[in-house]
C-alpha cells in the first residue's frame, strides 16, 4: 500500500513520517458556549483532505490515524485529580463506522472513560456543508439517554458554525460539561 499523503510505500494509509510531519497537533482553544472551551488539534486547509474520507472506505482508517494522533496524546498527557466521561456528538453508525465513537474511544486513559450511544441526533438531515441559518432552522434535536454522574468532555469532528456543539451543550446543560474537542474549529 502507498501513504495518502507522500504515495510512499507503507503498511498504513499514512506513513510515520507524514503522521510526523502533518499530523501533529497545533492545539486551538476557545470559547464554544458562555465559559465552557473547545479545544481543537488542526487546522482544515491541512487536514481537509483526510476529512473528506469521511463517507468512504477508507475513512474509518483516517479517523483512527486522527485520533491516535490528536485525541489519544491528548488524554494521555491530560491530568487531573477528577474522572470523566466522554461523550461522542450523535454516534451513530453510518458507511460501517462512527467517526465520532472512533475519535471518543481515542480518549480512553486513567482520566477519561468513553461513553457510547449516548448523544444521538433525532434529524437524520445532512448538515455537511451547510449553512450556519440552515443548521439553526433544522437543529438535531438530540436525545440524551441519561445524564452521566461525571463530568463530560464532548467530542466531535468538525465545529463549522459550533451550532450543532452549542445545541448538545444546551441538551445536557453547560453545567455538566467539562470542555469540548474537536478535530478542528472552523469558527
Amino acid at each position: 500500500m502507498h501513504c495518502m499523503m507522500c504515495e510512499t510505500f507503507s503498511l498504513s494509509h499514512i506513513c510515520k513520517n507524514c503522521q510526523i510531519n502533518y499530523l501533529s497537533p497545533q492545539i486551538r482553544k476557545q470559547k464554544i458556549y458562555h465559559d465552557i472551551e473547545l479545544i481543537s488539534f488542526y487546522k482544515y486547509e491541512e487536514i481537509k483532505t483526510l476529512l473528506h474520507t469521511k463517507h468512504t472506505d477508507v475513512g474509518e482508517y483516517i479517523y483512527k490515524l486522527l485520533a491516535e494522533n490528536s485525541m489519544a496524546l491528548f488524554a494521555q498527557e491530560f491530568q487531573s485529580s477528577e474522572q470523566y466521561d466522554a461523550i461522542g456528538i450523535d454516534d451513530h453508525v453510518r458507511n460501517g463506522y462512527s467517526h465520532t465513537a472512533i475519535l471518543t474511544k481515542a480518549l480512553h486513559s486513567q482520566h477519561i472513560s468513553p461513553l457510547y450511544n449516548m448523544l444521538r441526533a433525532k434529524s437524520h438531515l445532512s448538515y455537511s456543508g451547510k449553512s450556519k441559518y440552515f443548521r439553526q432552522k433544522n437543529p438535531r434535536n438530540f436525545n440524551l439517554r441519561y445524564l452521566p454522574k461525571k463530568q463530560i468532555i464532548l467530542v466531535d469532528d468538525i465545529v463549522t458554525t459550533g451550532s450543532t456543539m452549542q445545541e448538545a451543550i444546551r441538551k445536557i446543560s453547560h453545567e455538566n460539561i467539562a470542555f469540548c474537542l474537536a478535530l478542528v474549529d472552523l469558527r
